[in-house]
């Protein structure tokens, strides 16, 4: 067979996939950019014009990997808004602090200004890339792109004909996992589903949250409580452990009938208000969202995704000197895209 007729065999898409397509709808989330930071530390591409195309060409990659990987009815890829931290930081005016003030590829960039100018350029030009793409993006401001990605997967998931994988190294989402809920985490190749987190943590997704809040999160600059760690939690907090839902009141009921017996259940008796305004930051199942922009994220699932533009992608992409960054470019295109831009169609 050669290149045109398998070109050929990619566009007429059988029935029985078509079918496959509207049994069950699969919806893939991406934080943004938490994928894009992942590849522009760790890939030290070079175009051939001495420019680092690391952060754009390792997303696209991994991009085309999860769709064959998981053959979503619809993607979407969201952003962080500007000031999207400011809600938490009143609750918390440390959150976040001190981030962005070292380079991530050292390998590659003397200086983070060079570093930070080049990932805001990757970064736009990657946006004009997924305007090719069957894909919808959100970002919206003063809004992190956590709390979009939590509504819209339990949003989406109401319908029990759908299934949501969120990709992205961030733990918190795994609060969220359940039978219609997977998260992938990308650098580790792991979909958490409830068994993966109960083997992986001990516990069950639904106790994820009070877990973390005890924790603390040391690079969302949350504390947790001091003296107390994966080790010794279950000793203390059996009930964490359990099948069954353990909240942060039930933690410091606990806590309150043992308070003479460890310092670490007083310190959590002393620090529960604290502990409360951590649970209100990290507690994805409440995103920090109000009505409008709830409201505005249940229009965007209702608008039709971007159409397939092969011919503008290919144009980007020569111009960028991606090179073999995507391995025969139009098959990337035509293998990944059709069938979502197909669907994608269909319900429009």
């Amino acid at each position: 067979m050669d290149r045109k007729d398998l070109l050929k065999l990619l566009d007429n898409v059988q029935e029985d996939e078509k079918t496959i397509l509207k049994d069950e709808n699969r919806i893939l989330i991406i934080d943004g950019l938490n994928l894009f930071l992942r590849n522009f530390a760790v890939l030290n591409y070079i175009n051939p014009q001495g420019t680092h195309i690391g952060g754009l060409g390792g997303f696209l990659r991994s991009l085309g990997s999860l769709v064959k990987q998981i053959q979503p009815t619809a993607v979407y890829v969201i952003f962080d808004g500007i000031g999207s931290s400011l809600n938490r930081k009143s609750l918390i005016p440390e959150y976040k602090s001190g981030r962005n003030v070292n380079r991530v590829n050292a390998n590659i960039f003397d200086h983070l200004d060079d570093e930070n100018e080049s990932k805001a350029d990757q970064i736009g030009r990657l946006i004009q890339y997924l305007h090719c793409l069957p894909i919808k993006i959100l970002s919206m401001d003063k809004v992190e792109a956590d709390d979009i990605i939590a509504f819209l997967s339990t949003e989406m998931t109401k319908n029990e004909k759908t299934k949501a994988y969120i990709v992205s190294s961030d733990k918190d989402f795994l609060q969220l996992v359940d039978e219609h809920i997977t998260v992938y985490a990308a650098m580790e190749k792991e979909f958490y589903t409830p068994k993966k987190v109960k083997e992986k943590y001990g516990i069950h997704p639904y106790n994820f949250l009070t877990y973390k809040v005890l924790m603390g999160d040391n690079s969302d600059k949350i504390p947790g409580i001091k003296g107390l760690g994966p080790k010794k939690l279950p000793k203390m907090f059996p009930e964490l452990f359990e099948d069954k839902l353990c909240t942060l009141d039930d933690v410091f009921n606990i806590a309150k009938d043992n308070y003479e017996k460890h310092d670490v259940y007083c310190r959590i008796i002393m620090d529960f208000e604290k502990l409360k305004d951590s649970k209100k930051v990290m507690d994805l199942g409440n995103p920090i969202l109000d009505f409008q922009e709830k409201e505005l994220i249940l229009k965007h699932i209702k608008e039709s995704a971007f159409k397939l533009d092969i011919p503008i992608f290919i144009k980007l992409y020569n111009q960028d000197g991606l090179g073999n960054v995507l391995k025969n470019i139009e098959f990337w295109l035509r293998d990944n895209w059709n069938i979502i831009d197909r669907y994608n169609k269909a319900k429009h």
